[in-house]
């Protein structure tokens, strides 16, 4: 009886129900207006269509990281943070700010590239009144492939983004405009990395920037980053640095870029040849256009890698006793060359 009776209680409710929703009248939700301009436009078949905006790469847009308020921030992680962690891990030897005295206005730093530790370790090493009024030309499509990517490097670094392959118009444009008001830039002539340590050919954009804007190009030579953390590894190996800046080079009436970056790559040579032997012999070998090339030598690859700088310390022969050059020929007394070798 006790399932007769719940089963006659169910029929009734159901029929209920149905009795009471035909009664009721029905909820009707309004509907979304499907034309403009309530809704996108229809895009004509006849036109194609533009690509989407791109906000990435060499698009990617830096001004908000040159406002005060940025500004100081970045000088406040610049100071307290980078330049204490730079000392301690890669102590670095400084020569030649003594050749940035008579500068007055904007620079464009030139430096070799080797290691992801060479643009903090300049940031730290160079004067005050440059490094925190100076932007970084960095690779559009490795710092500047993401927008995160894009807002942290240009947050710490105020990089700016540079294609590899060529100078475009927009950073040309964009470099010129920051240069003339004051802005310095560190840009690496090179494209990119060493993929053995050793230098690579310098391209023009660095002498046309300098010649467009007639703003003077500061040659620097870096040592010691490529031994701390290689191009490829994220292995970091504490260790001593060192950054040489040469004498500012103007660009004359009838230089072309192509002249000045042959210039700018003469003397980071110089300066390396410098460094690893000494400042005599250095100086008579620029003198007759003997620097050896910061490309290294024309050998098998295990012979490049073998003859690769091991530290960033001085030469013997720079001391006035005899020594390897540290990846550099060392001095003989002719100045002339002697074959490439490991100290």
């Amino acid at each position: 009886m006790s399932g007769l009776s719940d089963k006659l209680s169910d029929t009734l409710a159901d029929r209920l129900g149905d009795r009471l929703s035909d009664r009721l009248p029905r909820l009707r939700l309004p509907r979304r207006p499907s034309a403009f301009p309530w809704a996108p436009p229809n895009w004509p078949t006849s036109v194609p269509m533009p690509p989407p905006e791109s906000r990435t790469g060499s698009d990617y847009e830096t001004e908000w990281a040159r406002r005060y308020g940025v500004r100081l921030a970045r000088a406040a992680v610049l100071d307290g943070v980078i330049r204490p962690l730079v000392h301690g891990i890669i102590p670095p030897v400084v020569e030649g700010t003594d050749r940035l005295d008579g500068v007055e206005g904007s620079v464009i730093f030139a430096a070799n590239h080797s290691s992801h530790l060479d643009t903090p370790l300049l940031l730290s090493v160079l004067p005050r009144r440059f490094r925190h009024h100076m932007v970084v030309a960095g690779a559009a499509d490795y710092f500047f492939d993401t927008r995160l990517k894009g807002a942290l490097f240009a947050f710490s670094l105020a990089a700016i983004p540079i294609e590899r392959t060529k100078v475009s118009r927009r950073f040309l444009d964009l470099a010129a405009e920051l240069l003339d008001d004051g802005w310095s830039i560190l840009i690496y002539p090179e494209g990119g990395r060493s993929p053995d340590g050793w230098g690579q050919t310098f391209s023009a954009g660095a002498g046309y920037l300098s010649v467009r804007t007639r703003v003077p190009l500061v040659p620097i030579h870096v040592a010691g980053t490529v031994k701390a953390l290689p191009k490829g590894t994220g292995r970091l190996r504490p260790g001593p640095t060192a950054v040489s800046l040469g004498a500012p080079i103007t660009p004359g009436p009838g230089d072309d870029a192509r002249r000045v970056a042959q210039r700018l790559e003469a003397s980071v040579a110089a300066l390396a040849d410098e460094f690893r032997t000494d400042w005599w012999q250095a100086r008579r070998r620029a003198a007759a256009g003997a620097s050896p090339s910061l490309s290294g030598p024309e050998v098998s690859a295990w012979r490049r890698s073998w003859a690769l700088p091991v530290s960033a310390s001085r030469s013997p022969s720079a001391t006035g006793t005899s020594g390897q050059g540290n990846g550099a020929p060392c001095s003989s007394g002719s100045g002339s060359d002697t074959p490439w070798s490991r100290r």
